[in-house]
């Protein structure tokens, strides 16, 4: 079974100086495709996402309001949105006018509209400009590529992994925070997003024993776990309201049986693990793997 996904890539000329927040990068980035996709997409008395009768085929629900009568895993309140953004190389920068950027996208629908949807919508930043400065940007190129990543094991003995946690994760375990990522739980948020991903926006998973996983998952020690803590808030026009963002950050070493449990890891890697990961939040890096054929 075969995870799938497109990476976008965007690069851009600043025409005006661009301050990006820190640890808010890509937030200020969903900020502008929210508002300009639904510019481009919904006419000026559209009632809202849900509430549209083009809900169906309406581009901007489609990415950014997704709807869908498909069960949620308990762990998961909201419809996850079938993109990331991976922009942390931006947090703090400040780019000027003439000076060049870029960030990348993860998407996960294979909906051929969405790319040159997307494109579109960024490239009427020139006209609209980005952040709260609406500093004016031109779309200079758009790259896609696809990836797919295998969910079942392959053929060898994974002994040991550590992982890097590169942005700010927060991962929920028995309704409160996880003040570290013990593997259990890790692999239980892991697990969650990519299989609803796939069901949603995929052909759907084959039938994992994941109470056989789960239970496989809980005998993977973590034998070193170096993390810090961040936070900081981000404030929703749309809605008015301020929220808290934060979590851990760092390296988690983990030994065991690892061999079913690598490519979950692997394609975590393309769709963050946690909390508000369509904001680039739970990025995570395998940075090494100890394995060998059997």
């Amino acid at each position: 079974m075969c995870f799938s996904w497109q990476r976008l890539n965007f690069h851009f000329t600043a025409l005006e100086r661009v301050i990006f927040p820190s640890l808010l990068s890509a937030n200020m980035l969903r900020g502008a495709l929210g508002v300009l996709s639904r510019k481009l997409a919904c006419p000026p008395a559209c009632p809202g996402a849900q509430a549209c009768p083009q809900n169906a085929t309406c581009l901007y629900a489609r990415v950014f309001e997704p709807a869908s009568a498909v069960a949620l895993p308990s762990g998961l309140a909201n419809i996850p949105r079938p993109f990331v953004f991976r922009a942390r190389h931006l947090d703090g920068l400040h780019v000027e006018p003439g000076d060049n950027f870029r960030f990348g996208m993860n998407v996960f629908t294979p909906d051929p509209l969405v790319p040159p949807h997307l494109q579109r919508t960024f490239a009427s930043l020139e006209d609209h400009g980005l952040g709260p400065t609406r500093a004016r940007v031109r779309l200079v190129a758009a790259e896609v590529q696809h990836h797919d990543r295998e969910l079942t094991a392959a053929p060898r003995k994974v002994a040991a992994v550590k992982l890097e946690f590169l942005t700010p994760t927060e991962l929920k375990t028995h309704g409160s925070l996880a003040t570290e990522p013990r593997f259990p739980t890790l692999f239980g948020r892991i697990r969650d997003r990519v299989s609803t991903l796939q069901t949603l926006y995929g052909p759907g998973l084959a039938q994992f024993d994941f109470r056989a996983m789960g239970e496989r998952a809980a005998q993977i020690q973590m034998t070193a776990c170096e993390i810090q803590t961040s936070s900081t808030t981000r404030y929703s026009t749309r809605t008015g309201q301020t929220h808290e963002l934060g979590g851990f950050m760092g390296t988690a070493t983990y030994e065991g049986d690892l061999a079913e449990f690598l490519p979950w890891l692997q394609a975590a890697e393309a769709t963050g693990v946690g909390r508000h990961a369509v904001w680039g939040q739970g990025e995570i890096r395998l940075l090494h793997i100890e394995a060998f054929d059997i």
